[in-house]
């Protein structure tokens, strides 16, 4: 069993979507101060060279290994991720209806439901994942639960299409899997942690993952046994919160090697033009070392481009000027 697929988050588990780049551009816009707000608030990131991925690594098919120098153009990233009340104002506008609404369920993890034994269907292997109708960003846990009780948390049940056509709707994009770490290590080299190499410090919790045994028992000494509100524990020093932990985020990069060891290369993205499944960076809630640990800065998974979960969101970017 592959750990990506576990801890991270289940795969291929929908028919294809049929939702495209058109039809994202095709939604309504929203008053331009709502989406003119969304833009005031992204952080200005400089470009130059910059060290990726990890010197060994600890999935070898996560394909982030070895470093190598990459070159980045300056570019502009969200503080935090998409939050449910700025995800609820997009559909709002524009009445877009994400995959998991269109197909009527998504996968909710087990300790999160009221009643795991009402959904007992889960993917081969993978039985901490529970198929939940009527579970989607605005009921993250299906019927009974409700975005508005937590609106600064980050939306989830998100798809790499649903992140598309909100930044359609912004005039925005996903950011570069090099942008992405190259804004998550805060303008530090070879740190596994936006803050340094020690997953606490002095014994106080940095960001939001898995305490216990995985998966059945998580004492959620950190404070939350599912995801945090988006400026929860403190920010990197390019004043970015929660780059690793709390919900994977989906980059604009189809899965693939990353370029050759010092080769220097211009913030473009790595792998295929087209194709499945796409990156997602920085972990989750439910990262643990032993069992996914992939919440440092240069962790990668993937997953399908319709693929949906109770621990995946994301971040906007744009280029720089």
């Amino acid at each position: 069993m592959d750990a990506e697929h576990g801890c991270c988050g289940p795969s291929a588990r929908k028919a294809p979507a049929d939702l495209h780049l058109a039809a994202a551009l095709a939604v309504e816009p929203a008053a331009e101060a709502v989406r003119e707000g969304i833009r005031r608030e992204l952080v200005a990131i400089p470009g130059g060279f910059f060290e990726m991925g990890a010197r060994r690594s600890t999935f070898p098919g996560d394909l982030d290994s070895p470093r190598r120098k990459v070159r980045v153009a300056p570019f502009l990233i969200a503080p935090t991720t998409v939050t449910n009340e700025q995800f609820a104002r997009f559909v709002q506008a524009s009445g877009y209806l994400t995959v998991a609404e269109r197909e009527g369920w998504s996968y909710v993890f087990h300790l999160l439901l009221r009643a795991p034994r009402d959904w007992p269907q889960s993917p081969p292997g993978l039985p901490w994942w529970r198929r939940v109708d009527g579970a989607f960003w605005g009921a993250p846990e299906g019927s009974g639960s409700d975005w508005q009780d937590r609106p600064d948390h980050p939306a989830v049940h998100i798809s790499w299409y649903d992140a598309l056509a909100y930044c359609a709707w912004a005039g925005l994009r996903l950011p570069r899997e090099a942008e992405w770490e190259r804004a998550a290590r805060g303008g530090h080299a070879r740190r596994k942690f936006p803050w340094g190499d020690t997953l606490t410090i002095n014994g106080r919790h940095m960001m939001n993952t898995w305490q216990g045994i995985f998966p059945s028992t998580n004492t959620a000494e950190d404070g939350h046994l599912g995801t945090a509100p988006v400026r929860s524990f403190e920010p990197n020093d390019y004043g970015l919160w929660n780059m690793t932990g709390n919900v994977w985020e989906w980059v604009a990069d189809a899965f693939g090697p990353l370029p050759a060891a010092g080769r220097p290369l211009e913030p473009v993205s790595f792998g295929p033009t087209h194709g499945v499944p796409r990156v997602q960076r920085g972990g989750s809630f439910l990262c643990h070392a032993s069992y996914c640990d992939r919440y440092h800065v240069h962790s990668r998974n993937r997953n399908d481009p319709d693929g949906t979960t109770s621990n995946t969101g994301f971040r906007v970017a744009c280029d720089a000027g």
